[in-house]
This record gives C-alpha cells, structure tokens and sequence, in this order.
C-alpha cells in the first residue's frame, strides 16, 4: 500500500494539536473556516488514541456543519509507529473508500495519513453527541439485531461483489488481500514462545485444547488462504466486531474504526456473527442469519453461494476470527473483552467441526 505524504504535518503528540493546526485540517474540506479556540474534553487510549475536543467556531465553519464537539483519532500511544499500517488503512477508509461506497459511519472532517512520520489523523464526528448507543462486546445481540446490520453489510459487499478493481491498476488495487494479509501478521504470534503466552492466558483457557496448538493454527491459516483464492472478492469493512458497532437513533446500524481489505464476503459474516451472538442463542439463529445474508445479496443483484456452500466458508474462517481474538494485544481490547470473544469462538469451531473442515480442504 501506498499514499502520498499528507501536504499538512500531521501531530505526534497531543500537545500539537491546537487552533491554527485544527484550521489548516478543517480547511481541506470547508474552505474560510477558521477555529478560534480548541479545548481537550478527555482522551481514550487504546489501540489508537481518541480525544474528544471542543471547538470555538467561527461563522464560516458553523455554517459549514462543522459541531462544536468532534473526536481527532490518531496515533499517540507508545505502540503507535509499529502500527502505521492499521492508521493508514483506516485513514484511506474514510478519504477514499466511504465517500464514493458509503456505509454509515461517523460523518469525517479530515483524514490523511503521514508516511513518513507514520502517522494517520482523522477528524470525525463526536457520536456521543449525536446520541447513538454503542454496542459493548461484553453484551451480545439479539436475533434481530444482527439480522439488521447483515442487511447493510449485504448491500456494502454487493457494491464491489468479484470486482475487477482489486487487481493491479484497478481503483481498489492497494487494498490488502484479507486472508493473505492475515497469515502475514501471523508470523509475529506462532513463534512457540508468543504463542505460547497467549494460549497460557485466560483466553486460552476458554478456549477447547484442540485449539492450542500453535501448528494447526499455522496449517489453518494457510488453507484459509488457498479457500479464500477460489471465492468471489468484495470490499470488507474488516473489523466488525462489537467495540466497533453502533446504532443510531432511527435504528440504523452504524459502523467506525474500520480497517478496509478485500476478501471472502463469509469471512466477515463469519466474523461478525460469531462475535455478536451468546453461546446460548448463536446455534438457533445461525443458520437463519446466514439465509438472511444470502437472500440480502440476491435481492442487491449477486449470485450468492449456496446455503451449504457458504456454511462450509463459514465454518473454515471462523478460525481466522479465533486468532484475532487469541493473539489481540490487551493493550488494543482488555482481556475480558479477549476472553468472551474466543470462547464463543472457540464453542462455534466445535460446532461446526471447523478442525475437521480445515483438515479436509485441499
């Protein structure tokens, strides 16, 4: 991937963010605004940074829709520079993906990215303010619920459904390759020693022993790959877990923190499901979510899988959502949040025989 270096220097640290550099931002998008004074309200670290700031507008740039209140998200943690990539692609999400494929996000100001100060700065909408309800990983969804943002998910997919824009000179040809990308990132974990910390953790006690063993996920994730070269592509929102949802006051289904690849629709369906749903209710609504998606895709003008077929697709890659899960850093999700989601994973992959399933690919 690659992007031009942002013609505005982005801040690297909390303290540079004041007026005149709030101005310059603004001004790539609303022309004569000017911000008269800038107030920190409070700062989220995570695996990126969000501050909430409070702006003194001028005319100009209340007339513009520009809100008082706004979140600046960027790089400002220690870990951040190891991450350019992550900021990168979710700066490129909302400069060049949504404005053109929309899906309901945040309403986006600024957003640009640094590479040679590996830095990714987006200005966006304060949704606290817009008085949205955030989905919280440790309170799963309702039937309903999920069905519903399926719906949304199904028609984001079916706008780039087997694209040609993802191959070389194509208009998405820098994304990354989902499953590919994945196995990449794996070489970090399945070193015996890092794997081995994670699996010693309370996540990997939630999770069935089948899956400890640092050389199936290895075996796994490489099939997953060779699954993911024989299906369709479309352009994933690439994080859709719970921390990442919100529903706005109408009902809508909303989605922020994305991190924007292409790959296999069911890899993020498989994601997002297992992820969303209680142990308890997932074996009932599964298969129903599942027709649900499909139907959605037909009714956008694609030619989906059939029922069986995208079952199979969806019990192979819930074991890429399980090695998100076992190896995401505590400092990125806290580790209750960590262990919830791999033991519904862990509890779907025995379900569906996912080990079984990956044995028998070719």
């Amino acid at each position: 991937m690659s992007s031009k270096r942002s013609p505005l220097p982005l801040p690297l640290a909390l303290e540079e963010i004041d007026r005149d550099w709030l101005t310059a931002a603004l001004r790539t998008r609303a022309p004569d605004v000017a911000v008269r004074g800038v107030e920190i309200v409070d700062v989220n670290h995570g695996t990126c940074t969000k501050v909430r700031l409070r702006l003194d507008l001028d005319a100009a740039a209340v007339r513009a829709g520009i809100p008082e209140t706004v979140i600046l998200k960027g790089g400002f943690e220690p870990h951040s520079r190891e991450m350019a990539y992550m900021h990168e692609t979710e700066v490129r999400g909302y400069r060049d993906i949504f404005p053109v494929l929309p899906l309901p996000s945040p309403a986006c100001y600024f957003a640009d990215y640094d590479a040679e100060r590996g830095q990714g700065v987006i200005v966006m909408e304060d949704l606290v303010a817009r008085g949205v309800t955030f989905c919280h990983p440790l309170q799963p969804q309702t039937h309903d619920q999920v069905a519903r943002r399926l719906t949304v998910l199904a028609q984001f997919h079916a706008k780039t459904w087997n694209s040609p824009e993802f191959a070389p000179g194509g208009r998405w040809d820098w994304l990354q390759n989902s499953l590919p990308d994945t196995r990449k990132y794996a070489e970090l974990f399945l070193q015996s020693g890092t794997w081995s910390r994670f699996i010693d953790s309370p996540r990997g006690a939630a999770a069935s022993m089948r899956f400890h063993s640092g050389d199936w996920m290895e075996e796994a994730l490489e099939k997953m790959v060779v699954l993911s070269r024989r299906e369709p592509h479309c352009l994933l929102h690439g994080d859709t877990h719970l921390g990442n949802l919100y529903v706005d006051r109408d009902g809508t289904p909303g989605f922020f923190d994305s991190l924007p690849t292409h790959g296999p629709a069911m890899s993020e369906v498989a994601y997002h499901v297992v992820c969303a749903l209680d142990p308890a209710d997932r074996p009932r609504w599964e298969p129903a979510l599942v027709r649900h998606y499909l139907d959605e895709l037909a009714r956008h003008g694609i030619e989906p899988p059939g029922f069986d077929e995208a079952m199979l697709q969806y019990g192979v890659y819930l074991a890429r959502a399980y090695f998100i899960f076992v190896v995401n850093d505590p400092a990125f999700q806290r580790e209750a949040i960590n262990t919830a989601y791999v033991a519904r994973i862990s509890a779907a992959m025995l379900a569906h025989d996912t080990a079984g399933l990956i044995a028998a690919l070719k």
